[in-house]
């Protein structure tokens, strides 16, 4: 298969939510698969909807939330990805965030990867997920190039949310060699079963396909198990050399970059001038100046601070 061919033919799948700790855990790596892939595929983001609005509300919210908090941090130990703490609640729902971010798709892909950065940025740096239609809108304030009132407009559309629920539903329908997965990771990806007795895909699972075969990647697994499922399907098609651009550059495109991110999509001394740094439990969230002003993070640092200092000087 040319190059071409695989840029037509290839599409990858990613079920995901905007507030799953797994989901947000891959994100060094889906970033650096999506740089590597380089706009050559289409990547479709199906939101799976991990909290549902027919879940039954727990009888002690303060002792779910602690339970959650600790499950959170586990998984951060894993991942290395920043955690907040404290974390204020379980989210109630995940329908706010999810047609948020399916909305900000109709704005572009650029736009909708930094709404929905944001989004996953309200659990895991500010510990208020965005679980309301207030604050999911809210979240995505200031984001460049980012038309609000039509955001608002898109997301409380019944169009939107026909698209929602279409990614739940295809969730809800996972491949077979999903239900049984055998693996070393601390999150293998079997399928799981909802409250509803059905079963859904463990998030975040990529499913990439051509027209004639398909891989699937289920939970959170290293860059090679992917890079490995592009080469099987589309020889050639993934990028060999470094994704990392110069440090400031990262950045600025990236406009935020846990540690595990930067090490492997920045390059030379770190950090650049003028970025902010926001130290969270599970260690710094590092932001270029524009997306501290545009979207400031209560308490932060005082190194965070003096960066932000700093960044106004420049």
């Amino acid at each position: 298969m040319t190059r071409d061919d695989g840029a037509a033919q290839l599409e990858v799948v990613e079920y995901t939510d905007p507030l799953c700790p797994w989901a947000w855990g891959s994100e060094p790596v889906f970033r650096q698969l999506r740089a590597a892939l380089d706009g050559r595929v289409r990547w479709r983001r199906a939101y799976c909807i991990l909290f549902d609005d027919g879940d039954d509300p727990a009888p002690d919210p303060a002792a779910e939330t602690a339970w959650y908090a600790g499950y959170v941090e586990g998984i951060c130990g894993h991942t290395r990805a920043p955690r907040a703490v404290p974390l204020s609640r379980v989210a109630a729902s995940s329908w706010p965030a999810s047609l948020v971010a399916k909305a900000a798709e109709a704005q572009g892909g650029r736009i909708a990867d930094r709404v929905l950065r944001r989004l996953r940025e309200t659990v895991f740096v500010r510990g208020e997920p965005a679980d309301t239609m207030d604050a999911a809108l809210l979240a995505a304030r200031g984001v460049p190039d980012l038309d609000g009132e039509r955001l608002r407009g898109d997301a409380a559309s019944d169009a939107v949310r026909e698209r929602v629920r279409a990614d739940r539903a295809e969730a809800r329908d996972p491949l077979p060699e999903t239900r049984r997965v055998d693996s070393g990771s601390p999150h293998p990806g079997a399928a799981k079963e909802t409250h509803e007795g059905q079963l859904r895909y463990a998030l975040p699972t990529l499913l990439l396909r051509t027209a004639i075969a398909h891989r699937v990647v289920p939970g959170w697994r290293p860059y090679e198990e992917y890079a490995g499922a592009v080469e099987e399907l589309c020889p050639g098609l993934l990028r060999t050399g470094p994704v990392a651009r110069p440090a400031a550059q990262a950045l600025r495109h990236h406009r935020s970059l846990s540690d595990p991110e930067r090490q492997v999509l920045a390059a030379g001394p770190w950090p650049p001038p003028g970025a902010v740094r926001v130290d969270t439990a599970g260690g710094p969230l590092w932001r270029c100046a524009e997306e501290a002003r545009a979207c400031p993070v209560p308490g932060g640092s005082a190194a965070g601070e003096a960066g932000q200092r700093a960044s106004a000087a420049h």
